[in-house]
């Protein structure tokens, strides 16, 4: 290559298309080029990084749909995958669920979306939603598990190729331990964060236990769990919601997953059409390289 290579775009197409794929190589000089998967997600190199952003535009007149990183080309790999829960490792928000068993989902919906958005506290809206929830049997929990919650796309590639690598991978989330640990085990996560619903051995008591876990502490698990690995900034963060925030910010690469609109204005980069596995790409990680 004639220039060094000091920065990075990653292109990834939502999937594997031969058509757009060859679309998006005709923008791009071939020489600078590094296949991730093919038809579907590439890096690109250059020592001008105000270039990279023009080539993006080009890309979107051109009416390509995908999602992009930008960033420096050196240390790309992170030693810490630290992921939200809710809406972004699975497709439900759990409260939301649990809040349909108890026949108020639409009331305690429309609260998970403002706090989300950031319009209201998290801490007092966690605790007016779980309210909702007294008198639910404990056993709905599971139920809830087992009907309602499910992986996201490339949540287990991602956990499983990160860890093979020989990463630390870590869940902390607003929600539920209940739901965590066994979202935890289902994609292959070594550890996990999450608040506590407090019950009395048959009924959940409509409390959650303290401190909560919310944005502070989210930032506070970034901060910790990254001290034996070089820090923050050796850590990719993911999450959709305001109290992801301060974590994806202070992270070294901070991703913003199908996210609120002040999530996806702060973050590095955003995934808006693709699958988890896209933070590998971004990560200059190949197909070949997944687990």
């Amino acid at each position: 290559m004639p220039d060094p290579i000091t920065h990075c775009l990653t292109l990834v197409l939502p999937k594997s298309d031969a058509m757009q794929f060859e679309k998006m190589l005709g923008v791009l000089p071939t020489d600078r080029i590094d296949i991730l998967s093919d038809n579907k997600a590439l890096d690109y190199f250059d020592n001008i990084q105000s270039r990279l952003h023009v080539i993006v535009q080009e890309l979107e007149q051109a009416g390509l749909v995908f999602d992009y990183s930008v960033q420096l080309h050196k240390n790309r790999r992170k030693q810490l995958l630290i992921c939200d829960m809710d809406s972004t490792l699975i497709g439900q928000e759990c409260i939301n669920e649990l809040a349909d068993f108890a026949g108020v989902k639409d009331h305690v919906s429309e609260i998970t979306e403002r706090a989300m958005r950031g319009e209201i506290g998290f801490e007092g809206a966690l605790r007016e939603r779980v309210a909702l929830l007294k008198d639910l049997p404990t056993s709905i929990l599971q139920t809830c598990f087992d009907e309602r919650i499910s992986l996201n796309d490339g949540a287990k590639t991602l956990a499983q190729t990160m860890a093979k690598h020989g990463a630390k991978t870590v869940i902390v989330s607003g929600g539920f331990t209940f739901f965590s640990e066994r979202v935890a085990r289902d994609a292959g996560f070594a550890h996990h964060q999450a608040n506590i619903l407090l019950n009395d051995g048959t009924l959940l008591t409509g409390e959650v236990e303290n401190p909560i876990l919310g944005r502070e502490a989210k930032q506070a698990a970034l901060e910790y769990h990254s001290e034996n690995v070089g820090g923050p900034l050796q850590a990719v963060a993911i999450g959709d919601g305001a109290n992801d925030l301060a974590m994806i910010k202070a992270a070294g690469l901070g991703i913003a997953y199908y996210a609120k609109p002040a999530v996806a204005a702060a973050a590095h980069c955003a995934i808006n059409h693709s699958d988890l596995t896209t933070a590998l790409y971004f990560q200059g990680f190949k197909d070949a390289e997944f687990a």
